[in-house]
Parts: structure tokens; sequence; C-alpha cells
């Protein structure tokens, strides 16, 4: 066989190995679908638990505020480098209050005439989260030396409920919650003809 056959067989030979790779790697997983966009599977939805709820939910605080969770490195020699592993997030969070008549006891109820006398549960908490369409991460930073702490932006969110229901408490969301149950309740038992005293 002449040399000239062996150098032409091996390139045809190597053409064809490449065009098999670009077969294999490019265009049968863009025919496959393959490097598209996500896929959204259908799965089914299954109803774990229906609980009755007895709260009369009176107000609600929207509050904002920006968390900044930096994790520190652990290693001793590693805290003498640069280090900016960190989230800036700014929480739009809502917090709602209300008072709870399913821990209303047959006492707490007094009718006598046209006059109900109501001694009203305290006013709690009823639910903080946060906006997710309006709650943003502006900053994400992991140094170069290190992994990205996966839990740094769902500890950042938890930080920021936690941090919004003390706001909202400290604002006073209990005492609002408590006259505007104590208003809701006085209007509609006015509308069906009674007085209310709360007690």
């Amino acid at each position: 066989m002449s040399k000239t056959r062996v150098v032409l067989l091996g390139g045809i030979a190597l053409v064809l190995i490449f065009g098999l790779g670009l077969l294999i790697g490019i265009v049968l997983p863009r025919m496959a679908g393959f490097g598209s966009a996500p896929r959204t599977y259908n799965t089914a939805v299954l109803l774990r638990q229906v609980q009755t709820l007895s709260q009369l939910v009176t107000v609600k605080y929207v509050l904002e505020k920006v968390v900044i969770l930096e994790d520190p490195p652990q290693n001793p020699v590693r805290r003498l480098l640069p280090d900016d592993t960190r989230v800036i997030l700014v929480a739009h969070g809502i917090v709602k209050a209300g008072v709870d008549l399913g821990r209303l006891k047959s006492g707490d109820l007094k009718l006598s005439g046209k006059t109900i006398e109501i001694t009203l549960p305290h006013a709690q908490i009823t639910d903080a989260y946060l906006d997710e369409s309006q709650t943003k991460v502006i900053e994400r930073n992991t140094s170069f030396l290190r992994d990205f702490n996966k839990d740094l932006e769902q500890n950042a969110r938890q930080t920021a409920v936690d941090d919004i229901r003390r706001a909202a408490k400290n604002s006073g969301i209990l005492k609002d919650a408590d006259e505007r149950a104590r208003a809701q309740l006085k209007l509609l038992f006015e509308e069906l003809g009674f007085e209310v005293e709360f007690r």
C-alpha cells in the first residue's frame, strides 16, 4: 500500500470520526430536545391535611428589611485570606395578626337581654412570611477558594422573617389586632341588634 493511499485513508477516517463526533455531540442532542428550555413535569398534588381555622385576622403589616448574612471561614488559615462569602437580601415581609375565636370558652360570652358581654382571647400573630415576588437577592458572593454555602440564602430568608415578625410586634401589631377585632365584632353584633361590651 502506498504512502499516499495510507495518508488519504487516514484523512478520510479522521473526517468520518470528526463528523460522527459532531453528530453525536451536537445534532442528536438537539433533535432529542437536550439543552433546550427546562422542562416541567406534571406530577400529582396530594392533599395531606384539612384543618378548621377560627382565626379572625384583623390587621396586616407590610415591612421591608435588608439582611446581610456572611459565612465566615472556619479554617484559621483561610481567615487570613480575602473571603467575601455573603448574601444581601431585600426582604419584603407580611405579618398578619388577629384573634383566635376557637379559644373562646362558654363563660367568655354572656347574654343579658340585648347586651352581650365578651371576653376576647389575647391577639396573636397568625402568619409571617416573605412576599417572594418582591423579595430579591441583590448580591450573592462566594470566595473563589470556597464552595457556595447552599443554606446561606435560606438562612437569610429565615432571619428576615424572624426580624420582620419581631419588628411588627414591637410596632404594636397585637394592640392594633385587638382593637380591630373588637371593632369588627361590635359592628357585627350591632347589625344583629345587640349592644356589645368587652371585658
